[in-house]
């Protein structure tokens, strides 16, 4: 058995192993796109999938649906993006890649993002849910609870619509 200190030193490390990681690849997105980590990985996925709705794009992305039109509104400014209304149901918006979005798809380093949700998709379960009882203690003990989650070196936040009669979760519950 490792000594407490021992482990915290672990913790710790590997903690600035992650931010680290993140850190060099947005910067090196950053530099060699111009978009940020969650831009580029927005147009890698609907590379890979799109056309695509903005909700299966926000679930393949992990994001709430107004986090990604706000990064689709920012990709269609650049002339990366474009959006268009189905011609079966009107109400249905898909979104797609101009011809500038895939030639800077095919030249565009990995997202950190895509790396971490490509693998925490391939665990399983149980140790997922440890990996996620961690990290709340972590936000817990920082008491960051409460923080809207800033999306990884990005001024966007992931917030979904607020939802009427649901309780937010304070410290104590």
């Amino acid at each position: 058995m490792k000594p407490t200190a021992d482990l915290i030193a672990q913790v710790t490390d590997n903690l600035r192993r992650v931010f680290q990681i993140v850190n060099e690849h947005s910067k090196r997105a950053m530099r060699e796109t111009g978009l940020t980590g969650p831009q580029l990985w927005a147009i890698k996925v609907i590379a890979g999938q799109g056309p695509l709705r903005v909700s299966d794009l926000a679930r393949r992305l992990y994001l709430h649906n107004a986090t990604v039109v706000g990064i689709i509104d920012r990709l269609e400014a650049q002339g990366l993006a474009q959006r268009t209304r189905s011609r079966e149901d009107r109400r249905v918006v898909m979104v797609d890649l101009t011809e500038q979005g895939k030639d800077l798809v095919a030249r565009s380093p990995e997202v950190a993002q895509g790396l971490l949700v490509a693998g925490l998709e391939k665990i399983p379960r149980e140790k997922l849910e440890t990996i996620s009882e961690g990290f709340d203690l972590m936000v817990r003990i920082l008491g960051a609870q409460n923080l809207p989650p800033q999306l990884i070196l990005s001024p966007e936040v992931n917030r979904g619509r607020a939802k009427v009669g649901r309780k937010r979760r304070t410290s104590g519950e």
